[in-house]
């Protein structure tokens, strides 16, 4: 088992990298720490004339080779500046291995935080919804996930499924007289064909909605309609939701 890199010699790593795209601030105080953030996430800042690295906790043990990669990836962005491509090609292919993905996967669902506020809504039950469309589009063979609204109205996204809380999330925004039944749904089975098709994982990269999710998309009896109500009434969306969070402001003060 190769030895876990120390610090230091991280540190060292990034100094030269510094040095690499900028030799006169090749003597710049380097600050770097391991820090516990959901999954993998990497960040560098400068602040006070000192450069700040945080790299994600699960990846304390990535070989030295991996860390030098990284840091030409967070540097070359810091400077803006183009990332060599091997560099990119070797952090790229280590985060996305099977190991890495696994690791990623278990410190979302061991730190991460899944907002459950319920199925039951003013105007549409989301347990009554995600059963029709089961019964109708996938023979009732669905697994079903955890169901529940968004705890905020939004507008930008109406629906998603997190793969690592098992959950479908729906914007409460949707829950209203004013959208169509037909709209819920065609969101709802949306999502749900998100557990029909997992993510596929193809040379380091994530595809969420590949040909065959495409292909089923368009089975959706309403799906043009639907559609065309959700391109129509974005900006409607928009601005209730802006609406109430002005109003909700002015409550607060």
């Amino acid at each position: 088992m190769a030895e876990i890199p120390a610090i230091d010699e991280i540190v060292e790593l990034y100094r030269d990298v510094i040095g690499h795209y900028d030799p006169v601030r090749s003597s710049v105080t380097v600050h770097v720490s391991f820090y516990p953030y959901i999954g993998i996430n990497q960040t560098i800042r400068v602040r006070d004339g000192q450069i700040y690295v945080r790299i994600a906790e699960i990846c304390r043990e990535m070989p030295i080779e991996i860390h030098k990669a990284l840091a030409f990836v967070l540097v070359a962005k810091l400077f803006r500046r183009r990332v060599p491509k091997q560099a990119r090609e070797l952090y790229s292919n280590y985060v996305s291995s099977p190991e890495m993905r696994e690791r990623a996967t278990a410190s979302r669902r061991e730190r991460g935080r899944k907002v459950i506020t319920g199925t039951s809504g003013a105007i549409y039950d989301l347990e009554e919804l995600f059963s029709d469309l089961n019964a109708k589009y996938f023979w009732g063979t669905l697994r079903k996930p955890t169901l529940t609204w968004s705890a905020k109205p939004t507008f930008r996204i109406l629906g998603h499924f997190d793969s690592h809380h098992d959950t479908i999330v729906i914007s409460r925004s949707l829950d209203s007289t004013d959208v169509p039944r037909l709209v819920i749904e065609y969101v709802i089975y949306h999502e749900m064909l998100h557990v029909f098709h997992p993510t596929v994982h193809h040379n380091g990269r994530r595809y969420n909605h590949t040909a065959e999710f495409r292909r089923d998309e368009e089975r959706f009896e309403n799906f043009e309609e639907a559609d065309r109500w959700i391109e129509q009434n974005a900006r409607k969306l928009k601005r209730k939701v802006t609406k109430g969070k002005s109003i909700l402001r002015r409550i607060v003060r």
